[in-house]
């Protein structure tokens, strides 16, 4: 099936499978992909869920989501059958005993009014149940109808009906819009202040109020996004530096520090099975906002 790349673990009962698609065309100004994963008979391990410049939403299938530690560490530890989080600067950490799956949602910043009637600045830097935005029932009936669905696009085709059905006309302000695709594209923030006309300092607060961080926070977060997703086994680092636009290969370090918490050397060991197996072009399941993928 196209999209989908299932791989053989040798054992009867086995499965590790990962699809991603775009969502329906009325629904991408609003989210960016979906990506569904369905794994069984796997190591037990922990996965970091990175900062990523989209919001996180994820609807399991069959196993729980098992949160160990979350982007803000006062907040505890939890497990969700349905989970949304803001945008982070800090990785969330994943458990699963070897079983995992679910569909998650790339929830563009500026397509949270849309979706949820809120801006994304309310959910930053945490995590809560979709059903605290969504309702029970709402969660409910998406997590029945994607398990009865015989396949990947049949689970996709829900999400389509059932995000399309929540969408309503209300949008960020024009400037922040256009501020945020300026720095997330590399635009320094003092120009992307200068092209909007509004001062360096009204554009950070207005931002952050919107989007939940700072202009050169989000700037940083895309561009790391971009990188990471260029760091797989054999990757040269500072050809990926020189690439994605930091100074150096230290420069791509310290990021990789403080967004992940650990060096790229460890989060390539650590993501090994993800990287070279079903997902090795895709940030691997789930990705807590980001956890991006």
């Amino acid at each position: 099936m196209p999209g989908v790349q299932p791989r053989d673990t040798g054992q009867t009962g086995d499965m590790d499978e990962y699809a991603q698609v775009r969502p329906a065309p009325m629904l991408r100004p609003h989210i960016a992909f979906y990506s569904g994963y369905r794994q069984r008979g796997l190591s037990p391990a922990t996965h970091r869920g990175l900062p990523s410049p989209y919001l996180t939403l994820i609807f399991t299938l069959d196993e729980p989501l098992v949160i160990a530690a979350h982007p803000d560490p006062r907040q505890a530890p939890g497990t969700y059958t349905s989970l949304l989080g803001g945008l982070h600067l800090a990785p969330a950490l994943i458990t699963h005993d070897g079983s995992q799956s679910g569909v998650q949602v790339a929830v563009r910043p500026l397509g949270c009014r849309a979706l949820l009637g809120l801006p994304a600045a309310e959910l930053a830097h945490r995590d809560v149940d979709a059903a605290a935005a969504f309702g029970d029932r709402f969660v409910a009936e998406v997590r029945e109808r994607m398990w009865a669905a015989p396949d990947w696009p049949g689970r996709f085709a829900v999400l389509d009906r059932a995000l399309g059905a929540q969408l309503r006309d209300d949008t960020a302000p024009t400037p922040v819009r256009a501020a945020f695709a300026l720095v997330t594209s590399g635009v320094p923030v003092a120009d992307a202040a200068e092209r909007i006309g509004w001062s360096g300092r009204y554009l950070t607060d207005r931002f952050r109020d919107e989007i939940g961080v700072r202009p050169k926070e989000a700037a940083r977060i895309a561009r790391f996004d971009r990188a990471r997703r260029a760091v797989l086994p054999g990757a040269r680092l500072a050809d990926v530096a020189a690439a994605h636009g930091y100074a150096d290969q230290s420069h791509l370090i310290r990021d990789f520090r403080a967004f992940a918490g650990c060096a790229p050397s460890r989060w390539l060991a650590d993501e090994h099975d993800l990287l070279t197996g079903s997902v090795s072009s895709n940030p691997g399941p789930p990705v807590v906002a980001t956890m991006g993928a």
